[in-house]
């Protein structure tokens, strides 16, 4: 596995994959890898002849007060791991590289970036837009696989592929998840261990909510309740949002007759954790 800081050495290498006739498939990371990124990184391997993985903590997608500074990094792990998995490259370019003092372009999905974690971290979208594009052009990929934990990150980025007519196929990949149900995230690393025990309340709330659907309850003022009392009755919980949405426009929904996307943001202690589902009437 070849170890690349320098946007003019990645492209380059992605030029003579390509020119070879080499599949190139991309997962673009923020590092401190578990086993979510190393499902991603196994499935690039499987529908791309060379895997490159980027690792950048990028810093305008974070907001005043969240945790750019404090976001958990470990290179030296993150590459004996991405080595094992088999991938060929991994990219760990430089923020002054990235952003040079002069840098002044942005990208703006702008109608799916508004709900859900759009509304409550203002910016956050532009700047997961902005350094996506950046690294399809740095890469250069045929594909980049997406974790579906992210599920509006993945929604905004096939709507910018779309819109800007980008060569780059978008694949989700289902969320992998502890044994207990928990997300994997590298934020869960904030959690104390009785916080890690509350934790388990968001995936247990999507499965209340499609239990009760079974049931026949379809009012989402009725489900939002009962998930809110659920959720608040574990210690050190704080929500976000609780969210009914159309899984394709991310509009709001008032009853669940069809296929919905229940998306969580759920603060326990100071993790922010998100989580969803698509529920199935």
């Amino acid at each position: 596995m070849r170890l690349l800081t320098n946007i003019k050495e990645m492209k380059a290498w992605s030029e003579r994959v390509r020119r070879e006739g080499a599949r190139i498939g991309f997962v673009p990371t923020m590092g401190y890898f578990h086993e979510g990124h190393l499902a991603l990184m196994r499935r690039a391997k499987e529908l791309a002849d060379k895997v490159v993985v980027s690792i950048f903590v990028n810093p305008i997608q974070f907001g005043p007060g969240e945790d750019f500074k404090t976001y958990p990094r470990d290179l030296e792990r993150d590459a004996r791991m991405a080595e094992e998995v088999g991938v060929d490259v991994l990219f760990f370019p430089t923020a002054e590289e990235m952003y040079p003092p002069s840098f002044q372009t942005f990208v703006e999905v702008t109608e799916l970036s508004k709900p859900l974690c759009g509304a409550k971290r203002p910016g956050h979208f532009r700047g997961v837009a902005t350094v996506v594009l950046k690294l399809f052009n740095i890469v250069s990929p045929h594909l980049a696989v997406f974790g579906l934990k992210d599920y509006q990150q993945y929604l905004v980025i096939k709507q910018m592929v779309r819109d800007l007519n980008l060569e780059v196929e978008i694949v989700g990949h289902p969320i992998v998840r502890e044994e207990d149900g928990l997300a994997m995230s590298s934020r869960n690393t904030y959690l104390s261990p009785a916080e890690r025990q509350s934790a388990r309340c968001l995936y247990q709330a999507l499965c209340l909510a499609q239990k009760r659907i079974k049931e026949g309850v379809q009012e989402v003022a009725v489900l939002k309740e009962e998930l809110e009392r659920f959720i608040l009755a574990h210690p050190f919980t704080k929500i976000d949002y609780v969210e009914f949405c159309d899984p394709e426009t991310l509009a709001p929904v008032a009853r669940v007759e069809q296929e919905t996307l229940l998306a969580l943001a759920v603060f326990v202690g100071r993790a922010r954790l998100i989580d969803n589902t698509i529920l199935k009437p």
